[in-house]
């Protein structure tokens, strides 16, 4: 296209504007090549001509149509450039007060200066989940963006946040990790997403300050790196900072502050821990009162301390630590009012001694007073022979006490910094993270030193990577959709960047200059003149000889190089931080000592090179290592950064600042331009215009411009064959778009020229519509008129032919007395004005005479006046001119004499100068050479004290030795204390009896109280009951007066009771939510124990009795171990765990146990490494024995075997008679004394029989034993013969002539060697247990050893306190002691009351287990062999008359729970009575209670709820399950009501179901129980309805299109800026949802469900529909437009009739919609007049006025011949609906649950008539 089809009339376009930067206006004439101007009309109506460079033939920029302004994303537009940016800017901020805004990948954020409610936490779930585009931009979208690409494609994230100070950086990245800690969280206990979030308050306190442009300023860089999981969870958390702005400790410019922390720790001075600091307010210190104001409007120093604090103890820091960091902080303070005595002209300085703020510095920093005194004013100056001290100057002074200041506060930031990341470090391996970067912006002041240079070169650095990753992005869309890509040329900043940092660049200069003895800022920036005066980016100013101008990608910025070299030095003196090293307090010294660690490693390691004569070299050396330049030291570090950057995926916030006077919503456009031309942004456009920018899907494009298609194109199906078609039929030029595999791509201005023929289009065709309709309205409007003039014209002409008559003849009446009476009036009227004239003529003659006369007289008197007056002006000018040639005379020769005078001084001083510095040094030749010999000298006599020291020394260890020998004599004593002890433990005992009583006597004044309680609830039940007699009785009384009052009364009161009672409903069901929260808390702990609990080394017996019998019969260390943390965990659950966690003796019992399990832990490790070394000792003579020992090993645990399994029968033998006597002895007497002996007697009687038994069974197995060793023995014996006799047949026995057996001679001999075999067993099992013996004693010399070293190091130290702090030493360390000692026998008294505990619970458990086996032996053959005859007999007699209940055993419990709830699918009952389930477990109590066993229905009720209970933990994302547990459950609950017995539930009863009631139990409570378990179960069944319909509601209530023909057209440009592809998205349309609906409503009719909570079901859903769509809607500026309007109402209606159809008008979810219907409305109403708005307020009732006033910000037009809502209208909005009280809140709570109500419905069907399916397994349940 060429500009003369674009630069047409009525085209508006940008024109610069000194004031707004850029205007608008609008062309009033076409424009034609060669032009030399343009007619253009501005927005004022004023006319204007712009003029045009023909050469460069540069036109005025485009404007985009309306319907682009306010787009979500600025590359969305179609013209991209920077007034279209701008305005797009402005238009967002000013009229939508939208304040985030995408620029591509960019999120430009401007800082509104006012709170705004767009970040609560209903916000950021909004936002969790939800892709890039589909809603309105934020910074929660950006950080959900990043958290989802980490997750898909495992790479780690990074967030750049930059812009200028006061812009909202820190608030962007604030707000950022408050979305990761409330989304992501973490799932471990140490609440690590709360500690991310406390860093804030700390690092704001000691980093951020206030300046002229923000109250809160970051005066440093940090990037926080949060961690992740493989599971995608926070687990810890890690931050990097960069150059601190040291500088604002010791100097504030006006009207700023230093760090917030002092001025927090100075209004904090009054509090009683910090009177020691010496603090007053903040005005009364130098370096917090430079700057002026010291408070900041509307900010609480002492609050903000507070919280300050409180993040120190959250993040773990201690409280001596924090006071250590308080007091480094007001020493600080105290050094700066330190006063320097002047002596000697400045030269000499001094500081009192008497100065009592030194002294403060000195004492909070536990330094020597005298030392720093000294070295504040003076300094070490070190050559190659000795060292001398040389007193500074007053600047010098100031300058080294600013310099120990800046470095103390940086050391403690550093501290501060790296303790926080202790506290967020974490142990498990981090996955992944995402790094939230938080960096100074570029910055450019009057006077720029070296911080802003540091800055601006980071910030060239972070606009190189931006810019390449943008260039990448763009490159990579072009290829995916098989584009040609040329390279475009973007702006490479790498020239700037090498210039600074390159080889022999600004930074390398700089270092070299500070290496320099003598080096000064001039001589630097000459040599940047001399170096780089060719760079392209590097200038020279005009006038000053002290600067330098770097050209940034920014802008162009001159530095000041006063300050550079000492700022890049920051320069410390070593004798103070040598002072500060030898602090008395840890932390003090710790903090300078942490910075040296790696030069003193470099100086050790350089150390055998250097011939070391003294310390001094070593100290220079050291101090060499030390000085490490600022400059270097930020380079290294922004490499890391870039590095890291680098290896991220990147995400890009820039925060704008609208303007200077922090101005809440004002836009200030020039500074917005600088702003947007310094961080990026128009970069980005420039970048994007240099492709193309607008991309349109195929489909999109289809629905937008099918008007511009014929007939013949729209026959064909393809869509991107019609869309390339019509393309090349519309643009001729074919490099103005590309076809891509999914998009279409357009250059820039492309869109905008087919809106223009989408428009001309729609203006044609409306033109022809208003010109048919109007020519048809104008003919039958003319034919009307018509006839009405005919008839008209009829009347009106006789009436006027009458008229007529009459005016002639009135006019000829009137003719004759006009002629008299004017002839007599005009002569009147001459007479008076002759008269007139001659006066007036008489007067003005006279007049003129005089006026004459006056002039002639001024003249003359003017001309003798201007005669004197230029004589003396000409005088005045002669004297000035003289004195002016004076003055010049003057200054020309005193400038000659003072040049002159240099000169002299000059050669004067070169010559003498030389000639007294060589005399000079002479002497100090000298005088060095003295020092030398003398230092000699002093090295000999300290060599002769080191070896005396040395001697006094051994002699001292020996005197130690000899002591220690003593002290172990001594502990050989302490054995006596047990008897001590044991008395105690006796005393313990006797109160713990006393106690007893106590609780006995407390019970029973408890029962007491709750007989008088419960006599008393019965008087209160009469005088209700009373009451509600007199209540009837008014009633009637008031009824029988007045009915229609009545009724209207009776009305209002129920609707109030109705209010009252949802809401009582409403707190009762949220603490059984809350109960059923801590009971599956509660059942996870124990899970969690038992688990513990099944660790190896600590598993549990598989029953009590063998547990405790382990603990009583056998106790061992292993097992005493065991008990003991069992025990622990018991006391745990049966207090509580609240209780317990506050119980602080068992904690400190907890430690101690930790403790000896340590201990045992390591004996254990060092006896198994004994074990492994004597087994692989043993193993070659193993190896020999190994044939021999099988054989008899396996008969012996043959043997072993048989043997167990006899005695094992006749243990239980014995066991059953020994309960049989215990029983029979307990029925006889049943008092203590008697259960006591019998106790004691079994006891007796079971040690007795185990040890019998065991002497049995040891020669039991040693003569079995001996037996198969005979047979083995005689089978070798005979194998051995017959080899003898083999091999030799002639050999004859030695001892023959003794006629021995050969038999018995083989057993002897196998005897004899059985026999060494088992001695050196015993020897070796002797020599081992000598060694462990050995070993242990070695161990506990060993432990001696180290706690008498401890004791001496403690006395030692002791020694060297003072005598106060010894007596309290003495007192903590005895009061440690008692307390062990009375923790060791409270645990011993804890051991023998769980003993006694366990022994009476075996005693009872084998009582209670007597007794059971005594009745079951009695009555349950009879009772089977009955039943068995019954079952063989009568069979059809039961089914007879079978009276609806159904018996089980005990034993079979499990059986039912297992089939009938655990282990049952629904649809195995589907084809059976709804809710069988419930219906049988009811039978199963009636049988129960007709027993009247209530045992077995407690039991049965327990289990069924736990079974319940279990079943839906397990299937908790299935709905069909938990509807149907959710029916039966209440099936249930409505059966133990139906059959409870009362009369309130027994009024729809027949007499039959009368019959099937409870007899003996009233199930109340179990009630209870059964409805808070319904009610979870409700709750439970709503999550998961509302899990599978929130991911559908957006698409299919809000994006669906179910009006055919009315596309719902997303306004042009739109695009999503998420990773995730259009194809992977599930959409989902209406008819889906409704579909899904009716899933929901047929599984729970079909399941039984009663039809009232079916309908509290669906309101709740429709409520959740409808504040997912409404919270959607609210926040997302494509679809609120006119279409979406008709679209939602279209398909809120479908939901309505699906409502109608199900027949649920009456469940209230209809009207839970209302807001979401007035929304729709909403946004098809007409929004123009005064009179909309008051319709507007008038109808939408239901929603809030932020409601409103956010969707008529967001409505969007989505064609041209629509009207955007004006600012005015949105005002009178609010002025409007000012008076509602409307919650704060924009959003819904779609979480919310309404209070549900499970009303009580009675079943027909009557327990005989239930069949029991086969299919359910329940054959043991026995029909009675």
């Amino acid at each position: 296209m060429s500009s003369a089809q674009l630069y047409t009339k009525y085209t508006r376009v940008w024109i610069p504007d000194p004031d707004e930067v850029w205007r608008s206006a609008e062309i009033i004439k076409d424009y034609k090549e060669g032009d030399k101007s343009l007619q253009l009309k501005l927005e004022d109506e004023t006319l204007y001509e712009y003029p045009i460079d023909l050469q460069g033939n540069e036109l005025p920029f485009l404007r985009n149509p309306d319907i682009l302004m306010g787009q979500n994303d600025l590359t969305a537009l179609s013209y991209l450039h920077e007034p279209a940016v701008l305005h797009n800017l402005k238009v967002r901020f000013l009229e939508s007060n939208h304040i985030y805004t995408y620029c591509g990948i960019v999120l430009v954020a401007i800082n509104p200066y006012e709170q705004l409610p767009i970040y609560e936490q209903d916000v950021i779930y909004a936002y969790s989940g939800q892709n890039m585009g589909d809603m309105d931009p934020h910074i929660f979208a950006v950080a959900e963006e990043a958290y989802k690409q980490m997750a898909r494609d495992e790479k780690n994230q990074s967030i750049i946040v930059s812009g200028e100070s006061g812009a909202g950086k820190t608030v962007s990245a604030k707000y950022t990790m408050r979305f990761f800690a409330t989304v992501v969280g973490s799932t471990s206990e140490t609440n690590i997403e709360a500690k991310v979030l406390a860093c804030s308050p700390i690092m704001e306190a000691i980093g951020n300050a206030k300046t002229t442009k923000n109250d809160n300023s970051s005066r440093f860089g940090k990037y926080i790196q949060i961690g992740f999981d493989k599971r995608y969870h926070i687990i810890g958390a890690n931050m990097r900072t960069y150059l601190l702005e040291k500088s604002r400790v010791v100097f504030q410019a006006e009207d700023e502050r230093n760090y917030h922390i002092f001025y927090q720790l100075c209004a904090s001075s009054g509090l009683p821990e910090f009177k020691d600091l010496g603090l007053t307010c903040a005005e009364d210190f130098f370096y917090t009162s430079q700057g002026g104001d010291t408070s900041i409007d509307g900010v609480d120093d002492a609050d903000e301390f507070e919280k300050t604090r409180h993040a120190f103890t959250l993040l773990g820091v201690k409280e001596s630590h924090q006071m250590t960091i308080f007091r480094i902080i007001a020493a600080i303070l105290h050094l700066g009012n330190t006063e320097i005595q002047v002596e000697r002209d400045g030269e000499v300085c001094s500081v009192s001694s008497e100065d009592e703020h030194l002294s403060s510095f000195c004492s909070l920093l536990g330094v020597e007073h005298r030392q720093m005194e000294h070295w504040l004013c003076h300094r070490k100056l070190v050559t190659t022979a000795e060292t001398y001290v040389k007193s500074m100057s007053l600047s010098q002074v100031v300058n080294a006490r600013s310099a120990l200041a800046k470095h103390i506060y940086a050391q403690l930031f550093s501290w501060i910094v790296q303790h926080i990341n202790k506290a967020l470090h974490s142990t498990v391996r981090q996955h992944s993270f995402i790094g939230v970067l938080d960096v100074y912006g570029f910055e450019t002041f009057e006077v720029n030193s070296f911080e802003q240079f540091c800055i601006n070169y980071a910030n060239e650095k972070l606009q190189q990577q931006f810019n390449s990753h943008v260039f990448k992005l763009e490159q990579e869309e072009y290829m995916k959709e098989g584009i040609p890509w040329t390279l475009i040329d973007f702006y490479d900043n790498q020239p700037c960047i090498d210039l600074i940092e390159a080889k022999l660049g600004i930074l390398d200069l700089l270092d070299e200059e500070c290496k320099v003895p003598k080096g000064t800022d001039q001589n630097w920036v000459q040599k940047l003149y001399d170096r780089h005066t060719t760079s392209q980016h590097f200038e020279k100013p005009r006038i000053s000889n002290t600067s330098f101008i770097i050209l940034h990608f920014a802008d162009k910025v001159e530095y000041q190089s006063e300050g550079f070299l000492e700022k890049n030095r920051d320069t410390v003196y070593e004798e103070q931080i040598n002072i500060l090293k030898a602090s008395k307090y840890q932390m003090v010294a710790d903090l300078f000592q942490e910075g040296d660690a790696v030069p003193t490693a470099a100086t050790w390691k350089r150390a055998p090179r250097i011939n070391i004569r003294s310390a001094t070299p070593a100290l220079r050396a050291a101090n060499k290592e030390h000085r490490k330049t600022v400059g270097h030291q930020f380079r290294n570090s922004l490499h890391l950064l870039m590095e890291t950057l680098n290896a991220t995926t990147p995400h890009y916030v820039r925060c704008i600042k609208p303007n200077d006077e922090k101005l809440p919503f004002k836009f200030d456009p020039k500074r917005a331009v600088q702003q947007l031309r310094a961080c990026g942004v128009l970069e980005t456009i420039r970048i994007s215009a240099a492709g193309f920018p607008s991309r349109w899907s195929y489909a999109d494009f289809f629905d937008r411009y099918r008007v511009l298609m014929n007939k013949r194109d729209l026959s064909k199906n393809d869509k991107k064959i019609i869309c390339q078609t019509l393309l090349e039929d519309l643009i001729k030029d074919p490099d103005k778009f590309q076809f891509g595999r999914t998009k279409i791509f357009f250059r820039a201005g492309q869109v905008a020229y087919l809106e223009k023929l989408r428009a001309d289009k729609f203006r044609a065709a409306t033109i022809m519509i208003q010109k048919t309709v109007r020519g048809w309205l104008q003919r039958a409007r003319y034919q009307r008129l018509r006839r009405a003039t005919l008839t008209l014209q009829r009347y009106a002409r006789g009436h006027l032919a009458r008229r007529l008559f009459e005016n002639l003849r009135r006019t000829r009446a009137a003719i004759i007395l006009q002629k008299q009476y004017r002839m007599v009036w005009m002569h009147r009227a001459f007479l008076r004005v002759r008269n007139a004239t001659l006066t007036i003529q008489a007067f003005a003659r006279g007049m003129f005479v005089r006026r004459i006369y006056h002039q002639m007289l001024m003249e003359h008197k003017a001309t003798i006046v201007q005669k004197y007056a230029r004589g003396w002006l000409a005088r005045v000018r002669f004297r000035r001119a003289q004195a002016a040639a004076v003055v010049l005379q003057c200054h020309w020769r005193r400038l000659r004499a003072r040049r002159q005078l240099q000169a002299l001084r000059i050669e004067a001083r070169s010559a003498q100068h030389l000639k007294k510095l060589n005399i000079g040094m002479e002497k100090k030749v000298v005088q060095l050479q003295r020092k030398v010999d003398e230092q000699n000298k002093e090295n000999k006599l300290l060599n002769e004290q080191l070896s005396v020291l040395t001697s006094a020394h051994s002699s001292e260890v020996e005197k130690l030795k000899k002591e220690l020998q003593q002290y172990q004599q001594n502990q050989r004593g302490d054995g006596k204390q047990l008897l001590s002890l044991q008395e105690e433990m006796e005393r313990l005992r006797m109160e713990l009896e006393r106690a007893h009583g106590e609780r006995e006597v407390m019970e029973d004044s408890h029962g007491k109280e709750r007989d008088l309680l419960r006599k008393r609830i019965s008087d209160l039940e009469e005088e209700n009951a009373l009451l509600k007699q007199e209540k009837e009785e008014l009633n009637s009384r008031i009824l029988c007066q007045s009915e229609d009052e009545l009724a209207q009364n009776t009305v209002e009161g129920n609707s109030q009771m109705k209010k009252e009672l949802e809401e009582e409903r409403s707190r009762y069901q949220n603490l059984v939510k809350e109960y059923a929260s801590l009971e599956q808390r509660y059942d996870n702990l124990r899970d969690e124990i038992s688990i513990i609990k099944q660790t190896p080394g600590h598993r549990r017996n598989p029953s009590n009795q063998s547990s405790l019998e382990s603990d009583s019969n056998n106790p061992s260390i292993c097992t005493s171990e065991i008990g003991d943390t069992e025990d622990v965990i018991q006391q745990v659950e049966e207090i509580g765990m609240e209780k317990a966690a506050m119980d602080m003796t068992l904690f400190l019992k907890l430690q101690k146990r930790v403790r000896e399990l340590e201990l045992e832990r390591k004996k254990l490790q060092s006896q198994l490494e004994k074990k492994e070394q004597e087994s692989k000792k043993s193993q070659v003579i193993e190896t020999k024995t190994e044939v021999t020992s099988e054989r008899e090993d396996f008969a012996y645990n043959s043997l072993k075997r048989q043997e167990l399994e006899s005695e094992n029968k006749k243990l239980k033998n014995e066991l059953n008679e020994l309960r049989k006597a215990i029983a029979d002895h307990a029925t006889q007497s049943n008092s203590s004394d008697d259960v006591q002996d019998s106790y004691n007697l079994l006891l007796n009687q079971l040690k007795s029989a185990n040890e019998e038994l065991e002497v049995r069974k040891e020669e039991v197995l040693i003569l079995r034993s001996q037996i198969m060793k005979a047979a083995q023995q005689k089978e070798t014996g005979e194998n051995m013969v017959k080899e003898r006799e083999s091999i030799s047949p002639n050999a004859s026995w030695p001892n023959s002539d003794r006629h021995a057996d050969r038999e018995d001679v083989i057993e002897a001999y196998q005897g004899m060697c059985e026999t060494n075999r088992l001695l050196e067993a015993q020897l070796q099992d002797q020599r081992r247990e000598h060694e462990e013996e050995m070993e242990a004693l070695k161990n506990q010399v060993d432990l001696m050893q180290e706690e008498l070293e401890k004791q001496q190091q403690a006395f030692l130290q002791t020694l060297q306190l003072s005598p106060e702090v010894q007596v309290e030493l003495g007192l903590q360390h005895e009061i440690t002691r008692l307390t062990n000692e009375n923790l060791d026998l409270k645990e011993l008294l804890e051991k023998l009351e769980k003993n006694e505990k366990k022994l009476k619970k075996q005693l009872k458990m084998y009582m209670k287990k007597i007794q059971d086996f005594e009745a079951s032996q009695t009555m349950v053959p009879a009772e089977r062999r009955l039943h068995d005859r019954n079952m063989q007999v009568a069979v059809q007699r039961k089914e007879k008359d079978f009276q609806g209940m159904l018996e089980y055993y005990k034993e079979d419990e499990p059986l039912l729970i297992r089939n009938l709830i655990t282990d049952l699918k629904p649809q195995a009952v589907s084809a059976t009575v709804p809710c069988l389930p419930a219906y049988i477990l009811y039978m199963c109590i009636r049988h129960a209670d007709y027993i009247n066993d209530d045992q077995k229905v407690h039991s049965l009720l327990t289990s069924t709820i736990n079974g319940i209970k279990k079943v839906l933990k397990k299937h908790k994302d299935d709905f069909e399950m938990t509807s149907f547990w959710l029916a039966n459950t209440c099936r249930l609950l409505h059966c133990l009501k139906q059959y409870s017995g009362e009369e309130g539930f027994m009024t729809q009863n027949t007499a039959k179901q009368n019959e099937h009631c409870l007899k003996n139990f009233d199930l109340t409570e179990y009630r209870q129980v059964l409805g808070h378990l319904s009610i979870q179960i409700y709750q439970q069944l709503i999550t998961i309805a509302r899990g599978i319909l929130q991911p559908m509601t957006v698409y299919a209530v809000l994006e669906n299109e179910g009006i055919q023909g009315l596309s719902i057209v997303k306004p042009i440009g739109y695009r999503k800026y998420s990773s995730n592809s259009a194809e992977d998205e599930s959409f989902c349309t209406l008819d889906e949802m409704i579909r899904q609906l009716n899933t929901f409503h047929s599984i729970m009719c079909d399941q039984g469900l009663d039809p009232e909570i079916i309908q509290q079901v669906f309101k709740q859903l429709f409520y959740m529909i409808n504040a997912v769509t409404l919270n959607n809607l609210l926040l997302r500026k494509d679809v609120c437009s006119w279409s979406t309007g008709m679209q939602l109402r279209f398909n809120i209606s479908q939901l309505e009739e699906w409502l109608r159809v199900k027949n649920l008008q009456q469940s209230g979810a209809a009207q839970t919609l209302e807001p979401l219907i007035q929304a729709a409305q909403l946004l098809q109403l007409k929004k123009k007049t005064s009179e909309d708005a008051e319709a507007i307020c008038s109808l939408c009732t239901s929603l809030t006025t932020q409601q409103i006033v956010k969707i008529l910000n967001l409505y969007t037009p989505v064609n041209e011949f629509e009207e955007r809502v004006t600012v005015a209208f949105i005002r009178n909005i609010q002025k409007q609906l000012q008076e509602r009280n409307d919650p704060p809140q924009l959003l819904i709570d779609f979480k919310h649950i309404f209070p549900v109500v499970f009303p009580f419905n009675p079943s027909a069907i009557t327990m005989d008539s239930i069949h029991l399916p086969a299919s359910l397994n329940l054959d043991f349940l026995n029909k009675v």
